[in-house]
């Protein structure tokens, strides 16, 4: 006799204590294998994949598109044949971290199926594993493939779902460059460059419900925008946070940015530029790579510079960081920073790449602005923004001229140093933003 398996949420490690369900990846009734991803969920972090430990037939799914489920809590039941367990490696534990967690065996699309209509199959809340009438329910015979009718769309990524009906778009009608012919983002966007055919006007799977005018929404804190909400609450109540500020002349550093590329090799950004700067601006003052300890009995000096840095993607705006960045060139960092700015937009960074740093660049030039003073990204004890660089009139060499300027402003936590140590940081950053080649005693 099958017996029925349930799987809960995994620890998706990072301290996190739950997630998002964004989407369903199997119905009741299916036929799964070990290993096969069942649902996607977004957490604080990341959008991953979940794969379930048992292969059998979907017995119940618990938690609706868009509901929160604890870490532990059920996420699906299975029908499994008599003594088959969840997969394990190794030590034989049946549990291990799902984050970053790749499919064993064989591609999606072929590990579906359907019961037959005259198979039984348990739809209710299962607490534990218990005998079920199935005999004959993981059985080749009463197995018939999954019928893909003229609503499905070969769409992982709920992002780009979204993208779609938010723009009118017909996922149906689009002709996916991705594999297997996989609807991609640059699929939506160029169709909406085109004008591609409007979604079908049926009443969708999923339908908004548009409040009626004149009255209040209440849209619920979830997922990552909680995550923000919080650790950015904390940081302001917890830390004793200065801003200091100054204009600089960032002419000569575009004309050095323009002669770097135009030579052979990859293409330097100003946001690279601006990471070397400050690698070496805090070797030289340390204390601001740094964070106070829980208790507040003591200052961290982080020994590497983990440098975190804005990034606005489709979940928002997330902090991906550049892992020991004082030990890359300049090369290197844009290179990194081209990654991860493509994994912020992509919604794909793994919670590794968004935690961790010590120190953060915030570039909210890139939105037309010219200052701000932002909130520390708790626990860091420092944070460089730069605003647009804009041609300007400026006193050079005793003459008024038309310079590229950008103003500079430096959040600081005043309990890892003074004033002094602050304003010195942010006047040598921005010597080096107006005379570059001072980097090179650095080198």
């Amino acid at each position: 006799m099958p017996v029925v398996r349930e799987f809960t949420l995994p620890d998706l490690g990072e301290g996190l204590t739950g997630a998002e369900v964004v989407r369903w990846m199997v119905e009741v009734g299916e036929v799964i294998v070990v290993d096969q991803p069942v649902v996607e969920v977004e957490t604080a972090k990341a959008v991953v994949e979940v794969p379930c430990p048992y292969g059998g037939v979907v017995t119940a799914r618990y938690g609706e598109v868009g509901e929160e489920v604890p870490v532990g809590a059920p996420l699906v039941t299975v029908a499994v044949s008599p003594g088959e367990g969840p997969r394990v490696s190794g030590g034989g534990a049946d549990e291990r971290p799902l984050v970053g967690y790749g499919v064993a065996d064989g591609p999606k699309g072929a590990r579906r199926g359907r019961v037959r209509a005259g198979a039984t199959a348990v739809a209710g809340p299962v607490a534990a594993p218990v005998p079920v009438a199935v005999a004959a329910v993981v059985e080749p015979a009463v197995v018939e493939p999954a019928v893909a009718g003229p609503s499905v769309v070969a769409v992982i990524s709920p992002l780009v779902r979204r993208m779609a009906r938010e723009h009118g778009i017909d996922l149906a009608a689009l002709a996916g460059s991705g594999p297997d012919g996989l609807i991609m983002r640059a699929d939506v966007a160029r169709a909406l460059e085109s004008g591609a055919p409007a979604a079908p006007t049926a009443a969708p799977t999923v339908a908004p419900v548009a409040a009626p005018a004149g009255e209040d929404q209440l849209v619920p804190l979830r997922g990552l925008r909680r995550t923000v909400a919080e650790k950015l609450g904390r940081s302001h109540r917890e830390i004793p946070a200065a801003t200091c500020w100054v204009d600089a002349d960032a002419t000569e550093l575009m004309d050095l940015r323009a002669q770097l590329n135009r030579a052979s090799g990859p293409k330097i950004s100003v946001l690279a530029l601006l990471a070397r700067i400050c690698t070496v601006a805090l070797a030289r003052f340390p204390e601001l790579n740094s964070s106070v300890e829980p208790d507040g009995s003591a200052i961290r000096r982080h020994a590497a510079v983990h440098l975190g840095f804005a990034a606005q993607g489709e979940r928002g705006l997330v902090v991906p960081v550049v892992r020991d960045a004082q030990a890359l060139g300049t090369e290197q960092l844009g290179a990194e920073l081209a990654r991860l700015t493509e994994g912020a937009r992509a919604a794909s960074l793994t919670p590794a790449e968004l935690t961790g740093g010590t120190f953060t660049l915030n570039n909210y030039g890139v939105f037309g602005v010219d200052g701000s003073t932002p909130i520390l990204n708790h626990p860091e004890a420092a944070m460089l923004g730069v605003g647009r660089i804009t041609p300007k009139p400026w006193v050079h060499q005793g003459a008024l001229a038309v310079r590229q300027v950008t103003q500079l402003s430096f959040t600081f936590d005043h309990r890892v140093c003074d004033g002094g140590t602050a304003g010195g940081f942010l006047r040598f950053v921005a010597d080096c933003v107006e005379q570059p080649g001072m980097l090179l005693r650095q080198l």
